[in-house]
């Protein structure tokens, strides 16, 4: 399935598509039309107030101007904060308690695509029963536009960042890790987070060495932070003899980490080590989604706690989190929430929590690591359809049908050597076939097991 004919994505997660293919002004004005409709049923006789951002994305720009459009012309009031990382702007809607907040993102997916992410009052995205409402608005169009003294007004605010940074660093002791100096490499791979995050780092007195910082939008390198695509980074740690890395995504809500050494450590690491630092200041429960590395349950487990598992998407890890006051929570890619901040991944959060681990305990990233439970894990995807993804789920259900199965999300393995997680993406027409053992070879056979039945 090649770029250009990939279908346009509307899910939990929000709405992604193909600039100039799938995802047009046309698009993007029916759906803020859409979701000022849902927020007029919502809010019944008061006018709406909406707060939207967007990464650096080239087509950044458009997309917010038809949405604003279109919410505009349903009557709902815009306030357009500008480039900002997606934590950023759920924080900064509760801040100025707006009805909802909408980010112009595509994540980690190349600069082909943009997206549309809509989140409630409180910067959670929409549970499935909202997030199919809004859809079906769109297909519906019962929208009726406003006359003109109706129409939304559109207002601009400029503070985000630094409420984003104050919100985070409240709760660290930023003097104890000033005084450490750390040399820090980020590559922020010129997107959202090239602006709040030297402000972030520059707080705690960090010597920050910036790579791919400047907020174009034209990725330097693919930008999901995975080890493939972090090479450069690695090697510029080694040289600058720098204590830490740290890699952002496009919308800066998911952290990859590399060691002192240039060693990638990975997203998987970024929970795992989260998970240890606020253990450590706070025990209590954690919640992580089905595909997060059993690090996370070792890790808890030591401090007589209990992980418990969701869905995959950080709406429903956030939600477990309320319901139970989990202390720590997010998911294998590279995302983390404390509920103390806001309940949204947050590589800002990330970036904090992990200096403060490496200041309270005096201990460098490779030692801490050295220190936690390793596992192999394997992470594959395939492109298929959601109605192929169905019936692969339903092939692994009747064949380990004797085994322990979760089925909150696709399907889930566990066997004491280990686990596999098979599920439909929500943002991508692919499928994901993810494995964790205790070595790479049982990984993969599990991998293999559930490949074969394709």
């Amino acid at each position: 399935m090649s770029a250009s004919s990939a279908p346009l994505m509307i899910s939990v997660s929000g709405v992604r598509g193909i600039i100039g293919a799938t995802l047009t002004p046309q698009v993007a004005v029916e759906f803020g039309q859409a979701f000022g409709h849902f927020l007029r049923t919502q809010n019944p006789g008061r006018k709406s107030k909406v707060a939207i951002g967007r990464d650096t994305r080239p087509s950044g720009p458009m997309v917010f101007g038809a949405v604003s459009a279109g919410l505009m012309s349903v009557g709902v009031d815009v306030i357009d904060v500008d480039v900002a990382t997606t934590p950023s702007v759920a924080l900064f809607g509760r801040y100025l308690k707006t009805d909802a907040s909408i980010v112009i993102t595509a994540s980690h997916n190349p600069i082909l695509w943009n997206g549309i992410k809509f989140l409630r009052h409180d910067g959670i995205a929409y549970p499935p029963a909202q997030a199919a409402q809004i859809k079906q608005i769109y297909f519906d169009k019962p929208w009726k536009l406003v006359p003109i003294e109706h129409l939304g007004l559109l207002s601009t605010d400029s503070r985000i960042h630094a409420h984003h940074i104050q919100t985070v660093l409240q709760y660290f002791d930023v003097r104890g890790i000033a005084a450490h100096r750390y040399r820090v490499v980020l590559d922020s791979v010129n997107g959202a987070g090239c602006i709040g995050t030297p402000m972030l780092t520059g707080k705690l007195g960090v010597e920050l060495i910036h790579m791919n910082g400047e907020a174009t939008g034209h990725f330097a390198h693919t930008p999901e932070p995975t080890k493939e695509n972090l090479v450069t980074l690695a090697d510029k740690v080694r040289e600058k003899r720098a204590a830490v890395g740290f890699a952002q995504d496009p919308d800066a809500d998911r952290l990859a980490v590399v060691d002192e050494n240039g060693t990638y450590i990975g997203e998987e690491y970024t929970l795992a080590l989260c998970t240890y630092a606020r253990m450590l200041t706070k025990p209590g429960s954690v919640c992580a989604n089905l595909s997060t590395s059993r690090m996370v349950d070792d890790i808890a487990a030591k401090f007589g706690q209990k992980v418990f598992r969701t869905p995959v998407g950080e709406a429903n890890v956030a939600s477990k989190m309320m319901e139970i006051n989990a202390v720590i929570g997010g998911e294998g890619n590279g995302g983390v929430i404390d509920l103390r901040v806001g309940p949204v991944r947050d590589s800002f959060l990330g970036i904090a929590m992990i200096l403060d681990l490496m200041s309270r305990t005096g201990k460098s990233i490779s030692q801490i690591v050295a220190e936690l439970p390793r596992y192999a894990m394997l992470k594959t995807k395939f492109e298929c359809t959601p109605q192929q993804s169905a019936a692969l789920v339903e092939k692994v259900k009747t064949q380990f049908a004797d085994q322990k199965l979760d089925l909150q999300d696709g399907v889930r393995i566990d066997w004491p050597t280990g686990w596999v997680h098979v599920r439909q993406s929500n943002t991508e027409p692919i499928a994901r076939v993810i494995a964790e053992a205790a070595d790479e070879q049982t990984a993969q056979s599990l991998v293999a097991q559930v490949q074969a039945l394709r």
